[in-house]
């Protein structure tokens, strides 16, 4: 029985405009798409009314226009005929309607809430929405009690302040806990009044990011953040953006968040500046170039997600709106050329004191709670790993296993890559033998289909893609990937996705390791292709071929040959070493060499500040390939083919520090380290070790130029000198030293055991602290060499120098003073030097028999 029509109250202007509407929009379709739309309208309208299918049998676009506006009246009518377009497979004519619907009708009808009445109800939708969170093996918990604190530091933190003791309180510039004042500070005003606009939160994989936006969200619904500021805040997950097929404008995605389709979007969209976007994983946005990448400046625009996002990004679109961006650590430099004055900040994990928060958060039991978290902290090395909240997760999951189980827990492990192997081999090693084989065939198709994902920069995966690999409604499909429905053109939309994008990149190098073990060639061919596609500082295969060079350990293969039951070929080791070897050899990446006389005078200036994040360093990301094998001969052979560890424009934090330590131990002997434009980290806890205090190797020179040096990592240094046997030289080219950091080394380069040879000084200003570099040449009977090329040597420091030179107890042989501008009574206490001291080489232009050059051409090394 047909229901009855709903009285229509608004027959005027607002009536005619919609039939108007919705006139030509079904004056844009094919006979065969107006076929669909009948059909589909006749399905159901808003609570469950629908017009008679003798009524819509035979109607023209003419009739059904008429139809739709008499029968909804004229909202509810547009917003009907919208929803079937688009389930009639007409999205771009759907979206055109949305669009002038917008455009023409505005908030005029009295069932639309006004934006006032409407913020409280989407921050009460926000709330039930956001408040419990799936965890990785589909556990849902709330938001407020999983959450735990993670340290971020403003991009401004100096790196020696990174790390916070037990009962340290955190300092202006250092990293805070993430609590609501320290998110409520990420868009602060800075002393100029100037807020920003785009805040940046950016850290490895892993590290917690989603889930700090996604709080960050759930805090602002609470009434807890931005009070005052923002009025509307929306949750962007850009790589699912990216992958849904379509066009969209940003006011469809907007209303997508909403709890009904009556949002007063216009009017939101009207206010910009009271408008938070928190765009999650924008990483995965495309690279620049060609129109399909130029941003969108509208927001009723339907476009496509790369546009949409973009024009977010670069300010094209909604230029006041506010922006929180997350990214990966080696992604910011990508997104540098799309972002507009960002103010970034660094998420660095858990503290050690969050670190047991979360472990009794895990557990819950607070006995077996303890026990797994005094285990982990006895092992130095994990505990250290579980800075990072997915390795944490991870270890806590298989500890539980362990402990369900009754097992001992004795398993080490010492980087990230042995901790996410670990996890895969309890799975394999926790089911029943029976279950085995196929077991291990399903983590093989899994590694396979986490290749064509890495490869082909997807991240999520159609049900018939598992039906494929036999993977739907397996062990692995439970306990790896997650499950999402996205709306779809005529039905909900299921995909998959890895628990966590890097534990997907973790099982895409593994598949290269069980190709020869039963997995079949795929079509983007073997670890070569991996290793070739891998050679730019933005390349998205990053972290694969870390994971890859992890899992190439003896023990790593070992461990897989035993769980997976196949024997794993040398094949890919030696073709992972030849591609290290081969950096060495013009490669993109390698540091360029820098030589005596070939830079000018313009580049004895101090360097502008570089933009952090700007460029990833690439030598840097080879050693970290290199660190997660943990094979110490490897990684020696390795190294054996670059001339020297040369690095530029690194910030170091302790993980840089602790993984070029490592490859300072394994260097060839007499292999030279350069580090240009870097910021050095002092040692902050007695137990952390310094970059300077573990140049104790075979290092046989070490160079700093342009780098700025603390007088606490001058200290670290000046120990180093005094125990590092093989360290024989000393570069300090253009580096920020202050008199008393000058002092701290000279008094490692006089301690007895110091046998340093060589000591290469430029500081660009005179500088009282060159007299402590002097006076040490009568105390070191191993200092040979003392290069001061383009230092400025005032009359009264040349006087001192020649009364040391002329001392019993120097020991000095040769002397370079190139490119220094002396006065004519300086190079006669020099010449008196070399007549006192014949076998002493002096080495100037004008000592030599030339003119001093002008000084505009002077030039240095």
């Amino acid at each position: 029985m047909d229901q009855p029509e709903a009285p229509c109250s608004s027959t005027g202007p607002r009536l005619a405009v919609a039939r108007e509407l919705l006139l030509a929009a079904l004056e844009e379709l094919s006979q065969e798409q107006l076929k669909r739309f009948r059909h589909k309208l006749r399905d159901v309208g808003p609570d469950g009314r629908s017009i008679p299918w003798g009524r819509l049998e035979r109607a023209d676009a003419v009739d059904l226009a008429e139809q739709l506006a008499q029968f909804y009246g004229p909202e509810p009518a547009l917003e009907v005929a919208r929803k079937t377009l688009k389930r009639a497979d007409a999205r771009d004519v759907a979206a055109q309607l949305q669009e002038q619907r917008l455009q023409r009708l505005g908030l005029g009808s009295g069932t639309l809430l006004s934006v006032s009445e409407y913020k409280k109800k989407y921050r009460e939708h926000v709330l039930q929405l956001h408040a419990r969170v799936k965890e990785r093996n589909a556990r849902s918990v709330k938001i407020t009690k999983r959450f735990t604190k993670l340290l971020i530091a403003p991009e401004s933190a100096a790196p020696e302040e990174e790390a916070l003791g037990p009962a340290e309180e955190p300092e202006p510039g250092r990293a805070r806990r993430s609590d609501t004042h320290t998110f409520n500070r990420l868009f602060r005003r800075d002393e100029e009044g100037r807020r920003p606009l785009t805040v940046v939160l950016q850290g490895p994989a892993g590290i917690g990011k989603t889930m700090a936006a996604k709080k960050i969200l759930y805090d602002w619904a609470a009434g807890k953040l931005y009070q005052g500021q923002v009025d509307f805040a929306f949750f962007l997950p850009c790589g699912e953006l990216l992958e849904r097929p379509g066009t969209r404008s940003l006011a469809d995605l907007i209303l997508d968040q909403c709890p009904d389709r009556g949002a007063p979007v216009p009017q939101m969209l009207a206010q910009p500046q009271r408008l938070l976007f928190i765009l999650d994983g924008a990483d995965e946005l495309p690279a620049l170039g060609g129109p399909e990448a130029a941003p969108c400046t509208d927001p009723f625009e339907a476009a496509s997600g790369a546009r949409v996002l973009g024009g977010l990004l670069s300010k094209a679109l909604l230029p006041t709106a506010l922006l929180l961006v997350t990214t990966r650590a080696a992604a910011p430099g990508r997104l540098q050329g799309r972002l507009c004055s960002p103010q970034c900040a660094e998420v660095r994990g858990f503290s050690d004191k969050d670190k047991k928060k979360y472990f009794y958060k895990f557990f819950r039991d607070e006995r077996r709670a303890e026990r797994a978290y005094r285990f982990v902290k006895e092992n130095e090395t994990l505990f250290a790993l579980c800075f990072v909240p997915f390795v944490c997760w991870i270890v806590c999951t298989v500890l539980r296993q362990q402990l369900e189980l009754g097992r001992d827990l004795s398993r080490t492990s010492k980087t990230t890559t042995s901790v996410y192997l670990l996890f895969i081999t309890s799975v394999l090693s926790s089911a029943p033998v029976a279950d085995g084989p196929r077991l291990q065939g399903d983590l093989r198709n899994l590694c396979r289909l986490a290749r064509e994902g890495v490869l082909g920069r997807r991240a999520q995966f159609a049900e018939k893609e598992l039906e494929q690999l036999e993977l739907r409604g397996s062990k692995v499909q439970t306990l790896f990937l997650s499950k999402k429905e996205l709306p779809g053109v005529l039905e909900t939309e299921v995909t998959y996705q890895f628990i966590d994008q890097s534990f997907q990149e973790f099982l895409a190098a593994l598949s290269y390791l069980l190709e020869d073990g039963g997995v079949p060639r795929t079509a983007a061919g073997g670890v070569g292709t991996l290793l070739r596609g891998d050679t730019q500082p933005h390349s998205h295969l990053v972290l694969t071929t870390r994971f890859l060079f992890g899992l190439l350990s003896a023990e790593r293969m070992r461990d897989i040959q035993r769980h997976f039951g196949c024997m794993v070929s040398e094949r890919v080791k030696q073709e992972a070493l030849r591609w290290v070897q081969g950096q060495g050899q013009g490669c993109p990446g390698v540091a360029p060499e820098v030589t005596e006389g070939a830079k000018g005078l313009e580049d004895t200036e101090e360097p502008e500040e570089e933009e952090e994040g700007e460029e990833p360093n690439y030598p840097l990301e080879l050693l970290y390939c290199l660190y997660e094998t943990q094979e110490d001969a490897f990684v020696r052979q390795a190294l054996c083919g670059l001339p020297e560890l040369a690095l530029q424009r690194v910030r170091f934090c302790r993980m840089d520090v602790a993984v070029l330590s490592y490859c300072v131990r394994c260097c060839p002997a007499g292999q030279a380290l350069r580090l240009i434009s870097c910021r050095l980290v002092a040692a902050q806890e007695k137990k952390k070790k310094s970059l300077g205090k573990r140049l104790q190797a075979s290092l046989g020179g070490s160079r700093l130029s342009h780098c700025k040096l603390p007088d606490a990592v001058c200290r670290d240094l000046s120990e180093a000198l005094r125990a590092a046997p093989a360290l024989t030289e000393l570069g300090l080219l253009h580096n920020r030293l202050s008199e008393a950091g000058l002092r701290m080394l000279t008094e490692g380069l006089a301690w007895p055991q110091c046998r340093v040879q060589t000591v290469r000084v430029q500081l660009p200003d005179p500088q009282r602290g060159l007299q402590y570099l002097v006076s040490v040449l009568r105390q070191s009977p191993a200092l040979t060499t003392l290069d001061l090329s383009g230092c400025q040597l005032p009359a009264p420091m040349v006087t001192y120098l020649c009364a040391v030179l002329q001392h019993q107890g120097c020991g000095l042989q040769t002397l370079s003073l190139a490119s220094v501008e002396l006065s004519e009574q300086s190079l006669q206490e020099l010449q008196a030097v070399k007549r006192a001291k014949p076998d002493l080489v002096i080495t100037h232009p004008a000592l030599d028999g030339h003119p001093q050059p002008p000084k505009e051409l002077i030039s240095t090394f």
